[in-house]
């Protein structure tokens, strides 16, 4: 198609002179073409903006859904719950939580997390984004095994359940959530929530309160999720909580937290610890059980663009109907499975005629170049994101 429209009418179609950057429905391909067009003629589409916004653009698409919406019965049960606090209250408390999330958890073991007020924030400016880190690492598990369907779920630090909300949006069939939780008031806000979903797993999820700093046990679920917990930890208690995590599943065991180099910390130590075991095997993202090839100075990570409600924009100040949740993640089995050859860790950068791939496979981190010269694997790599799977036919056996 592009060769059929000159640059100059693609930038009348894709770019919005308004909000200064790609409309929402451009392809790929058409914001190549525009970065192509400021490098060509710098002094008329002013290079650097233009090369910024384009590429910041691109590293927001992820793998999977584009622009991820919370489901309807969330929607409406996080509305529901939020009415009674004004939007100027929800918005001036949302600031203050996302600057304590920021400095971290306090000294001596502190709550962020200070008062029923502080718990509506937290639904009002984080759920969604966790919502679609969550879904998207699921996706991910989803699509290297589509054949697995799990049946018992143990959501370890639930919060408002969210990571149950993404779980049973993939999985329908679950039968039985059992959520772990340390604030009641999260707990509340959860149980809440749950009344609005048409599933009876999850009206019928069981709730209990607990420290995970402390003392806990539980039975063995066929999925265990840790979303975004293991960096409110104390760290004399990381190991053990991980420990834990593992010794109750019984399928597959997911560790997401956030996009950031702290994150990935994380989340490569509790990879590091459980394959050290004996015991598991990755499932995603990596396509290996060796040791991360990632040197110090980069990080693994992916991206989920989440719509944002009304509500949403208005406790966040912010004017775009989405937002963009970097996450890094890992997930293990208790059984082997086949694996992939590789995935894309970066945006691809197309050219013309050839695209740039960054790729983790199973002999460590690689740079390819696909060429138009190789028509199928040219075009499967037109279709590639970050965090895609490789086509197995790209590499040389």
């Amino acid at each position: 198609m592009q060769r059929m429209m000159g640059s100059r009418f693609i930038l009348k179609i894709y770019w919005n002179n308004e909000t200064k950057r790609p409309a929402p429905n451009a392809p790929v391909w058409a914001v190549d073409v525009i970065v192509n067009a400021a490098l060509a003629t710098p002094c008329r589409f002013g290079v650097d903006s233009i090369y910024r916004i384009c590429l910041q653009w691109k590293e927001t698409q992820a793998s999977g859904d584009r622009n991820m919406e919370l489901p309807q019965e969330l929607q409406t049960a996080v509305g529901d719950a939020l009415a009674s606090l004004p939007v100027k209250r929800l918005a001036a408390l949302a600031a203050d939580l996302s600057n304590r999330y920021r400095k971290g958890p306090p000294a001596g073991g502190g709550k962020i997390l200070q008062s029923e007020e502080d718990i509506a924030a937290y639904a009002a400016f984080r759920l969604p984004a966790t919502f679609a880190a969550v879904h998207s690492a699921l996706g991910q598990v989803r699509g290297r095994l589509p054949d697995w369907v799990p049946k018992t779920m143990l959501d370890v630090g639930a919060g408002p359940g969210t990571a149950m909300w993404a779980a049973a949006s993939i999985w329908p069939d679950l039968e039985r959530f059992t959520l772990l939780e340390r604030e009641e008031g999260m707990i509340a806000l959860g149980k809440r929530l749950a009344t609005y979903s048409s599933l009876a797993s999850v009206r019928d999820a069981k709730w209990i309160h607990v420290d995970l700093a402390g003392n806990w046990e539980s039975s063995p679920h066929d999925l265990v999720i840790a979303s975004y917990v293991i960096g409110e930890l104390s760290q004399d208690s990381v190991e053990t909580v991980i420990r834990k995590l593992w010794e109750y599943t019984s399928g597959i065991l997911v560790i997401i937290e956030p996009g950031t180099p702290a994150g990935f910390s994380r989340v490569q130590q509790a990879r590091e610890q459980l394959l050290a075991t004996g015991e598991a095997k990755t499932i995603a993202p990596c396509p290996h059980d060796r040791p991360c090839p990632m040197t110090d100075d980069d990080w693994c990570h992916f991206a989920q663009r989440v719509a944002r409600s009304r509500l949403h924009r208005l406790v966040k100040g912010g004017e775009l109907p989405y937002e963009d949740e970097k996450f890094t993640f890992v997930s293990l089995s208790r059984q082997r499975r086949d694996g992939i050859r590789g995935r894309v860790i970066r945006h691809p950068q197309v050219r013309k005629g050839h695209i740039y791939l960054e790729i983790c496979s199973r002999e460590g981190l690689q740079s390819m170049v696909v060429k138009r010269k190789d028509r199928e694997l040219f075009r499967k790599a037109r279709d590639l994101r970050w965090g895609s799977v490789m086509p197995s036919d790209a590499f040389d056996d």
